[in-house]
């Protein structure tokens, strides 16, 4: 089935549904061309932070771009008015199917007849999250890692994605600063997730058997690839609880994989060491916030 393309999307905001790490960067290069976000989210100290950091960077980051301006960021607890004449709307709320099943249905209804809905998934295919979509000619992911320093995207059908809706989106990213790559397989991870994986969970693994540290771990990464920060500190600026769904789900498909990784995980979480956003995680010298 066909899809209308949303031709004046120069013109017409874009809704981010959810505040939280990967939402509130996902917002900021959507506002880096003189336009409006909108920032769903029911926590109201969520909304606000996600506002506050759209605001301290997007001036900067839009400098970086070329025709790039700064643009606008609001938060709004109320769903519809989020999506109000939006050109995308894309969803970032955790990684429960449930969840994401109930908020694409909850979107179909009441978005633009030619708005794109996408998932920021790191781990499920958009293809999960049809049960209530009457309209799957214009879902797919839009995978996004950690902007404004990382800036590929995953781009990936749900199996029904009209064509003209994919080259649409792969044409249209790069002018907000990211560059995509197409999936050309449906794949749990997209393209460089599932080398990740593997990377972080040997990583966890090594901890789990006791061989090594985390802080060692990422000392002996830096020293080895030159890159300034290791796994465990990637894994601490996304959320180790973010971390955990994603291999929940991973060994949910895989049940060969060894627990060791997702215990440790636990273990962190337990205590209350979610990572950058709690101010501690893996290392322990983050600021709270």
């Amino acid at each position: 089935m066909s899809s209308t393309l949303p031709t004046d999307y120069a013109s017409r905001p874009v809704a981010v549904i959810g505040a939280g790490t990967l939402g509130r960067r996902m917002a900021l290069m959507f506002a880096t061309r003189g336009g409006l976000v909108r920032i769903y989210d029911l926590s109201r100290s969520q909304r606000e932070a996600a506002v506050n950091y759209v605001g301290h960077n997007v001036a900067e980051v839009a400098g970086r771009l070329p025709g790039g301006r700064p643009g606008t960021a609001v938060a709004t607890a109320d769903l519809a008015a989020a999506v109000q004449d939006a050109w995308l709307v894309i969803e970032a709320v955790p990684e429960r199917l449930e969840l994401k099943k109930k908020i694409f249905g909850d979107l179909d209804a009441i978005v633009p007849a030619d708005a794109i809905l996408a998932s920021n998934s790191s781990s499920y295919a958009s293809s999960n999250f049809l049960d209530h979509v009457r309209h799957p000619e214009r879902v797919l992911n839009i995978h996004f890692y950690m902007p404004p320093t990382q800036n590929a995207v995953d781009v990936m059908s749900c199996g029904k994605t009209d064509r003209a809706v994919l080259d649409f989106v792969l044409a249209t990213l790069p002018e907000f600063g990211v560059s995509p790559f197409e999936a050309h397989k449906e794949s749990t991870g997209f393209i460089f997730n599932r080398v990740w994986a593997a990377v972080k969970r040997e990583c966890l693994e090594l901890v789990a058997q006791g061989v090594s540290t985390p802080q060692d771990i990422d000392a002996i990464f830096r020293v080895n690839t030159g890159l300034e920060r290791g796994p465990f500190r990637m894994m601490d600026q996304v959320g180790l609880d973010v971390v955990l769904d994603i291999e929940e789900h991973y060994a949910a498909e895989h049940p060969e994989y060894p627990e060791g990784p997702r215990a440790v995980l636990r273990d962190y979480i337990s205590r209350g060491r979610l990572g950058v956003k709690s101010g501690a995680g893996f290392h322990d010298d983050y600021a709270k916030g």
